[in-house]
């Protein structure tokens, strides 16, 4: 993959390579029984969106922009992405979550493009602060992207960080939360209250902070390449669990099942039949 920075966005594309990574994502939840299907769905736009345009490189030579997707359990979303860049095989994910296999149901080190295992939420902010402060150290002028769940911002390791991250001046942190209201099978608004105002924690830990519509890859990318570049960023981005299919939106449940096929073949309409 070559350098992305300076590519002007294309929102169209963006919009065909998210309803593209949707469709991979369904076909691989035909072949195993527990997928993490509407997590995935959630963060898509942004995760293309770190891929596709704001990241040089793809996290595979030293000194590229690194990925660090914190909410592991939405990693096949990664993998196919992965795996469209070359960096994974088509072969890769037909052995997804199989014995003989090497990709599993969460990211783990040593495979091919993820920079630290994750999935035991909470750690994800520590570790890329730990990795833009090596990356300022080196001094080879990368960026660290981050993806949390809304879910893993009750785990006080995740403030620990992110008042680290401020202190050190972290301004190659970039990081961004898949704010979709529903910590597993509870919605955060009504379960975890004094959660909110999110954005406003993060900013008096010191964090430039922006609010968007997760869903539009426009804001996403805008939002960044606004940024002022002088503390950690972190993008709150408003989205949907299950974005893109009907029965999937907001229902727990397809936090971790996968669909029957009668289910598939609805998913896969609906999602086709989406527009920019």
């Amino acid at each position: 993959m070559e350098a992305r920075r300076s590519n002007s966005f294309d929102a169209s594309a963006a919009f065909d390579r998210c309803k593209h990574y949707r469709r991979r994502v369904l076909d691989v939840s035909q072949k195993v029984g527990a997928l993490h299907v509407a997590p995935a769905f959630s963060c898509t736009e942004i995760v293309d969106s770190i891929y596709n345009h704001l990241m040089s490189g793809n996290g595979t030579v030293a000194g590229e922009d690194i990925f660090l997707m914190s909410k592991g359990h939405a990693c096949i979303l990664q993998y196919i992405i992965l795996a469209e860049c070359g960096v994974l095989t088509e072969e890769d994910l037909d052995r997804y979550c199989t014995p003989d296999g090497r990709l599993g149901t969460h990211p783990d080190y040593g495979t091919p493009g993820v920079a630290a295992a994750t999935g035991s939420l909470g750690h994800g902010m520590g570790i890329a602060a730990g990795i833009a402060k090596a990356e300022q150290l080196l001094n080879r002028g990368s960026t660290t992207f981050l993806l949390l769940s809304d879910g893993e911002c009750q785990e006080g390791s995740t403030w620990e960080a992110a008042m680290t991250a401020a202190n050190l001046g972290l301004d190659n942190l970039v990081a961004f939360v898949d704010y979709n209201d529903f910590s597993g099978l509870e919605r955060m608004s009504e379960g975890h209250k004094a959660f909110h105002p999110l954005a406003d924690k993060f900013r008096s830990f010191g964090w430039d902070v922006e609010e968007v519509d997760g869903h539009n890859s426009s804001e996403i990318v805008r939002a960044v390449e606004a940024r002022s570049g002088s503390k950690p960023f972190i993008a709150v981005c408003q989205t949907v669990k299950g974005k893109g299919v009907s029965y999937m939106e907001n229902v727990p449940i397809w936090h971790y099942r996968s669909p029957n096929p009668e289910e598939y073949a609805q998913a896969i309409r609906e999602i086709e039949s989406t527009t920019l």
